[in-house]
C-alpha cells in the first residue's frame, strides 16, 4: 500500500529542493516561478530501524522497507481556482494525492525571490488554502446541481446525497476544512469520500528555515506564528532547512551520521518528514520474514489479519485460513522464532484479529 503526498506551496518555497533531497534525484529547482510544470514522482523509503534487526535474526537475501511516494507539484498563486498560473491543473494533481505536506518558507534571503514580495508564513499558508477550499466549493456547487437534477426520480440516496453536500457548502463555504465537518456514519463518509476534495486530505505543515535556525534550534517569530496556525487546524508542524537536507542526501549513510552530529542534529529533517508522512494518514507497519525475503507491509492501523494478508497478494485474502503472529519485540529478545514457539509466544489468529504495529506474521492460506 503505497501512501502518495503532494507537496504543495507557493512558487519559490523550496519544494523541488526538498522533493531532490527526499529522492536523491535532479528535478530542476530554480529562482523564479513555475519551474516545475509536471509533477515530479519518488518513492522514499520509510526509516525503520527495526529491519536491521530482524535482517541479523533472519540473514535475508532481500530487504525491502515500507516506502512512501511524493509527488512534486508545482507552486500555486492566488487565483489558482480560476486558473492562474496553470492553477486548475495543478489542483487536478493535488487531487490525486492522499495527502498534502505544505511547504512554507520561514526566512528571510533577499537572493531568493519571494513571489509576493516579503515574508509572511501565515499569509501564505491561507493563500493556498484559499485556493484549495474555492476549488472544493466549485465542485461541490456542480455536484449539488448535477444531484439535484438526478434526485428527480425519488431516488433516496440521492436526496440523502444532495443533504450532505449542502451542509459541505455551508462549513466549506464559512472558511472550514471539509474534513472538520464532523459527518461521521459510514454512509456520509462514503458520500464525503467519493467528492475527491482538496480540504478532505490531511495536512502536515513544514516550515522551511535558514541553516543557522536549524542548527541553533531558533524559534524565529515566523515558525512560532506558523506553529500556532497548524496547531489550530489540529495539524503539526516540522522544521527542516531544505539546502542542509539536499547536502545529506548525497552523501553515504556514515558521512551522514558525523554530518549531522557536527550539526548538533539526532536526525534529517527529511527522516521526520517521511515518518510524519507515514503516521498522517494513520497508517502502521507489520513484518514477514523468512531466509528469503525481510519485508515492512503498510496497512491502515484497525486492519484484520485477512485484510494485512490482501496487502501481500489478493489470494492470501480470498483464501485465507489463519495467521501465526508474534511480535517484533519478543523476536528481538529471544532471537528466534523457534523461541517464541517454545515459549508460546507465537498465537494462532484468525481473520478477524486486529493487526498491530510491529506485528511478525506468517499467513496460511488455500486457493
Amino acid at each position: 500500500m503505497a501512501l502518495q503526498c503532494g507537496i504543495v506551496g507557493l512558487p519559490n518555497v523550496g519544494k523541488s529542493t526538498l522533493f531532490n533531497a527526499l529522492t536523491r534525484s535532479s528535478v530542476p529547482a530554480e529562482n523564479f516561478p513555475f519551474c516545475t510544470i509536471d509533477p515530479h514522482a519518488g518513492i522514499v523509503y520509510l526509516p525503520d530501524n527495526r529491519l536491521e534487526k530482524l535482517k541479523d535474526i533472519y540473514n535475508p537475501k532481500k530487504l525491502t522497507p515500507a516506502t512512501v511516494e511524493f509527488i512534486d507539484i508545482a507552486g500555486l498563486v492566488q487565483g489558482a481556482n480560476k486558473g492562474e498560473g496553470l492553477g486548475n491543473q495543478f489542483l487536478g494533481q493535488i487531487r490525486q494525492t492522499s495527502a498534502i505536506i505544505h511547504i512554507i518558507r520561514c526566512f528571510e534571503d533577499p537572493g531568493v525571490i519571494h513571489v509576493n514580495g516579503n515574508i509572511d508564513p501565515l499569509r501564505d499558508a491561507e493563500i493556498i488554502e484559499t485556493e484549495l477550499l474555492l476549488a472544493d466549493l466549485e465542485t461541490l456547487e456542480r455536484k449539488y446541481e448535477k444531484t439535484k437534477r438526478q434526485a428527480k426520480s425519488g431516488d433516496k440516496k440521492l436526496l440523502h446525497d444532495i443533504k450532505i453536500i449542502e451542509k459541505l457548502i455551508e462549513h466549506c463555504g464559512d472558511g472550514f476544512w471539509a474534513n472538520t465537518i464532523g459527518l461521521g456514519s459510514p454512509e456520509e463518509i462514503k458520500t464525503i469520500k467519493s467528492l475527491h476534495l482538496l480540504t478532505n486530505k490531511p495536512i502536515l505543515y513544514v516550515a522551511n528555515l535558514n541553516e543557522n535556525d536549524i542548527v541553533n534550534n531558533v524559534e524565529n517569530e515566523h515558525v512560532n506564528s506558523l506553529n500556532n496556525y497548524a496547531k489550530s487546524k489540529g495539524s503539526t508542524l516540522i522544521k527542516f532547512c531544505a539546502s542542509i537536507e539536499q547536502e545529506i542526501s548525497s552523501l553515504s549513510p556514515e558521512e551522514e551520521e558525523i554530518f549531522l552530529k557536527e550539526y548538533n542534529l539526532n536526525e534529517s529533517g527529511l527522516d521526520k518528514m517521511v515518518r510524519a508522512s507515514f503516521d498522517l494518514l494513520s497508517l502502521h507497519t507489520f513484518f514477514t520474514g523468512g531466509p528469503t525475503e525481510v519485508r515492512a507491509w503498510t496497512i491502515p492501523i484497525g486492519a484484520t489479519a485477512k485484510q494485512s494478508a490482501g496487502v501481500i497478494h489478493s489470494d492470501f485474502e480470498r483464501g485465507f485460513i489463519k495467521a501465526e503472529v508474534f511480535s517484533y519485540n519478543d523476536l528481538v529478545q529471544h532471537g528466534s522464532e523457534s523461541a517464541l514457539y517454545e515459549l508460546g509466544l507465537a498465537k494462532t489468529e484468525g481473520k478477524d484479529y486486529i493487526v498491530k504495529d510491529g506485528d511478525c506474521i506468517f499467513f496460511k492460506f488455500n486457493v
